[in-house]
């Protein structure tokens, strides 16, 4: 076990452990007295848990090296495919009784619980059953899948992690606090730099799942954090646009898309002096809204101090507009089911083409009734929408946050 305490700019302290396993853990505290280093959080983890990349046990009674996820090139899209059996078998909507994201309870017996602490902050830490994973002493070459060369085959390394937002399991995102929210921004942007130097990481993937229509197996308040050994193919589309974008006209096609917003006006839903809120033009999903940066940045750790208070005040209030876009027919508001995520420029390539966004897009089309990605947009990725930008615009602009 080891202990690295920090105090970053803006008065949040990182102290740095590992769990019983051996992955790391990080607590990030914006309150008293952790903050100032008057007290540190629990550090020991004392669950029995056995070393992750020790061997295992075969079926025959033999012992075995550890494997971690492969990943196969789709030679027909050009795209990887990570491959993680043994996440079939990871924690689903646990009992009331069972949070393994939430603080340990004082003076009780052991729980198999992630936060040694009675008490966080914010916390960050490996995934116990990550899809992208490096194994110490795994060969980094590629196969083929029998053999055939059509079929390339290669370790999924790469590392995930689980940020936890609250210690409230009863809490969202949206009811944390501005300070809180900053605290968040922070970690987001901590966690982008310390995973894009690794070696063979490609691109750092900041996001929230959120509402059990989405499919989160844990409803306390938590994101994700990717590192993948491969630029995505979402991430690929746009920077395959942006650089024909920049061969045609000289200029950047996210700033382009950003001043378009703003010239029109008809989509915008929220402003700062430092970020502004809009729904694209073209948005796909019946609730969908992107929050970019006035100034050109390609990432988390490239954004200011001021940039970031910005962006917590700002999100908080579009998250709690987002939560009464829809109505009970008792005319309760009906909290949001969505994900939401950071695009980041790669890691190695793209720097001066893409640009930092935030997308948040919802499911839900109607009280009751979710878009179901059917036929035209499962079987041949053809979208076709629901609603227009400018409705949900003029919908998310007539909800005031509570």
């Amino acid at each position: 076990m080891s202990d690295e305490t920090e105090l970053t700019t803006h008065a949040v302290r990182r102290t740095r452990t590992h769990l019983a396993d051996g992955r790391e853990l990080f607590y990030y505290d914006d309150s008293e007295p952790y903050v100032s280093g008057g007290a540190t959080r629990r550090l020991d983890d004392p669950r029995p848990l056995p070393d992750r990349f020790a061997p295992v046990t075969a079926a025959d009674g033999t012992e075995q090296p550890v494997t971690g996820p492969q990943m196969r090139y789709d030679v027909l899209t050009g795209e990887w495919i990570p491959m993680a059996t043994h996440r079939m078998n990871r924690t689903f909507l646990p009992g009331p009784d069972t949070n393994p994201l939430a603080p340990a309870r004082p003076g009780s017996a052991y729980t198999d619980g992630e936060i040694p602490d009675t008490d966080y902050d914010v916390v960050v830490f490996e995934n116990r059953f990550p899809s992208l994973l490096r194994v110490p002493g795994t060969e980094e070459v590629t196969g083929y899948v029998d053999d055939t060369e059509l079929w390339p085959v290669r370790p999924a390394v790469g590392r995930c992690e689980v940020i936890c937002f609250s210690p409230d399991p009863a809490a969202s995102l949206s009811t944390v606090t501005p300070q809180r929210m900053r605290t968040i921004v922070e970690a987001w942007a901590d966690r982008t730099r310390a995973l894009g130097s690794i070696p063979g990481v490609e691109q750092v993937y900041c996001f929230e799942n959120r509402g059990e229509e989405i499919g989160v197996t844990l409803h306390h308040p938590h994101g994700q954090i990717y590192a993948y050994p491969m630029v995505t193919p979402r991430t690929e589309q746009m920077l395959r646009q942006a650089v024909a974008h920049r061969q045609h006209t000289g200029r950047n096609l996210l700033r382009d898309v950003l001043e378009a917003e703003l010239a029109s006006g008809r989509r915008i839903v929220g402003q700062s002096e430092h970020w502004v809120a809009y729904v694209p033009a073209a948005a796909r999903w019946p609730v969908e809204v992107h929050v970019a940066p006035r100034r050109d940045v390609a990432d988390l750790p490239a954004t200011t101090d001021a940039e970031r208070t910005d962006f917590a005040e700002l999100y908080l209030s579009l998250l709690r507009r987002l939560d009464r876009f829809f109505v009970a027919a008792d005319g309760s508001p009906m909290p949001l089911p969505y994900i939401s995520g950071w695009h980041q420029a790669p890691v190695r390539t793209g720097r001066d083409d893409l640009r930092l966004h935030l997308q948040l897009f919802s499911i839900r089309r109607a009280p009751g009734k979710l878009k179901y990605l059917a036929g035209s947009e499962s079987g041949m990725g053809a979208w076709i929408s629901d609603t227009s930008p400018e409705q949900i615009a003029d919908r998310l602009n007539e909800v005031e946050a509570p």
